[in-house]
């Protein structure tokens, strides 16, 4: 394709002022050192409600909503509307777990949720599972990101792989540089491109290709005679839509992304505003998922790949630029690419504190400094995205949004530890380590056994297993996920009855109830409101304990 100069002028002058925005951030609320996990990786946890609301936001909301969404959508049709239920129930869930973690890990200084079951359960080999399991799970999700990104430099005209390696250096140079403070500052300005591009394209689009009616009427005609897709659920994927829709928000929650976000929240009370308010973004998920069907009514064909098979990422992209003007549409592509880079940043460095926090501090060099763990925390950022470009390279699904769904997968078995943790002290660690290896083993082996059928991989082809390879006589999927969290929760709980009965020694919790509900008070109005609290403040409550709660900790 040629490359529209209006298009890439634009396109490249946002993106620069965005790059630009992300490096500067490391002067924003500048402390006296970045060399302190607290100040690069939770921007020294002081964050308002505003600030908050928006790199949660931007953090949730990514190019997968964006692109691979519809793309589903185009593909599929109704199929692709899972993530509106998943939207509707997750906040209620995730408004229980996150204030309780933002407060636990306020009274005790926790930076990941590794952190929280290490102290829960007295337990580093738990902690490590849950560690590599955040890290794992998140590459993934990673790489969508990235693909998103080549989708739209694919469809703006412009060849082979530098751009991406640009963008990718873009994005680990101002992470590097400026921690939290470089996808919050430009998480700002993400939500205004993403909002202004939506709300234009849901008032012109159907304007310019005859209306509502005209849409969906073009995209039922298209879906005929499918039995696998359609403007209306099918039959045969009602099972999986339904566990796709829990097993997605059971999930969301519980990235290392997520937990990063809340946990540079200055007070409970900003957690609880932001998991209230939130819910405002997903008014326009369904508009969003909308644009797959437009697409179809405006006839786009998608952009081909190397292997000859099409590229469903370049659908909304390739909308964009049919029914646009130029200028509008660099900006749309812009908006785009911003939406990748946010998340794809805080994805990053919830890896990168994982990693350092649970594995090298824990098992390398426990005795490092905070300095060094920062250091070490930059660096690991870095070598989280090159996992993600080899993540494309692994993996092969059907459909973008498997990116996001196998992550999901991995992610969804640390439910019993980190969530239920939050509120039950009833398992046993050697229950919930079997129910680990459990449901990981499970969910890694039905995602093995799914194939992709656009390409002929037998393999990671996808995360709808079919449940006639257990069995039964059905010919219905059912999200992997769901069925791999079924099989941890019931050795889990089987297994901390034969721990118990057999009498073996369960950690030493060195949390406390009240930690639970611990908060900072939060100042007046004003200037005095963005105080940072000292970094000793949080691990104030574990010193008091004594020493031997404080090595317990550590």
């Amino acid at each position: 394709m040629n490359t529209d100069t209006t298009e890439a002028i634009v396109f490249t002058l946002l993106f620069a002022t965005v790059a630009g925005l992300g490096f500067a951030a490391a002067r924003w609320r500048r402390p006296d050192t970045m060399d302190d996990i607290d100040e690069w990786g939770l921007g020294g946890r002081r964050l308002g409600s505003w600030m908050t609301w928006f790199l949660i936001g931007g953090d949730l909301y990514t190019a997968y909503t964006f692109v691979a969404i519809p793309a589903l959508v185009f593909n599929v049709g109704a199929a692709g509307f899972f993530s509106l239920p998943d939207l509707a129930i997750v906040y209620p869930m995730v408004y229980l777990v996150l204030v309780r973690l933002w407060s636990v890990s306020y009274a005790k200084g926790y930076v990941t949720t590794a952190d929280f079951v290490r102290g829960r359960f007295g337990s580093r080999t738990l902690a490590l599972l849950v560690a590599i399991t955040g890290i794992l799970a998140t590459l993934p999700y990673i790489a969508l990101q990235l693909l998103c990104i080549e989708a739209v430099l694919k469809t703006m005209g412009v060849d082979g792989q530098w751009p991406v390696v640009l963008a990718f250096v873009v994005l680990a140079g101002f992470t590097y540089r400026s921690g939290l403070r470089g996808p919050t500052v430009i998480a700002i300005v993400k939500d205004t491109l993403v909002y202004l591009v939506i709300i234009a394209a849901v008032l012109y689009i159907p304007f310019k290709l005859g209306g509502w009616g005209d849409i969906f009427d073009t995209a039922g005609k298209k879906f005929s005679g499918e039995s696998s897709g359609g403007v209306l659920l099918a039959s045969n994927n009602q099972l999986n839509y339904a566990s796709l829709a829990l097993g997605s928000a059971l999930g969301l929650f519980l990235f290392p992304h997520t937990s990063t976000g809340a946990l540079a929240a200055r007070s409970r009370n900003v957690v609880k505003r932001n998991m209230a308010a939130l819910p405002v973004y997903s008014l326009i998920v369904g508009f969003i998922a909308l644009l797959g069907f437009m697409a179809v009514a405006a006839g786009v064909t998608p952009l081909m790949r190397d292997n000859g098979k099409p590229d469903n990422n370049t659908v909304v992209p390739l909308l964009f630029q049919q029914v646009f003007p130029h200028w509008f549409t660099g900006i749309a592509f812009a908006a785009i690419a911003v939406a990748a880079l946010v998340p794809a940043s805080v994805m990053s460095i919830g890896a990168a504190n994982t990693f350092t926090r649970n594995i090298y501090m824990e098992y390398v060099r426990p005795g490092a400094d905070k300095a060094h763990e920062a250091r070490v925390s930059k660096v690991a950022s870095l070598l989280v995205k090159f996992g993600a470009l080899v993540c494309t390279l692994l993996l092969d699904p059907q459909f973008s949004t498997d990116f996001q769904l196998i992550g999901n997968v991995i992610i969804m078995q640390t439910l019993p530890a980190v969530a239920l943790g939050l509120f039950v002290r009833w398992f046993h660690r050697g229950g919930l380590i079997a129910g680990w290896i459990a449901g990981m083993g499970s969910g890694l082996w039905m995602l093995y056994e799914i194939p992709n059928p656009a390409t002929g991989h037998a393999h990671f082809g996808g995360s709808a297993f079919p449940l006639s390879k257990i069995g039964l006589s059905t010919g219905m999927p059912v999200y992997a996920g769901m069925l791999a969290l079924l099989v941890n929760l019931v050795v889990a709980i089987a297994a901390t009855v034969v721990c118990r009965a057999a009498g073996l020694p369960d950690g030493v919790d060195t949390t406390r109830p009240t930690d639970y509900l611990a908060d900072l008070p939060e100042p007046a109005h004003g200037p005095v409101a963005d105080t940072l609290r000292t970094p000793a403040e949080p691990v104030a409550a574990a010193v008091a304990e004594g020493p031997a709660s404080e090595e317990q900790h550590r």
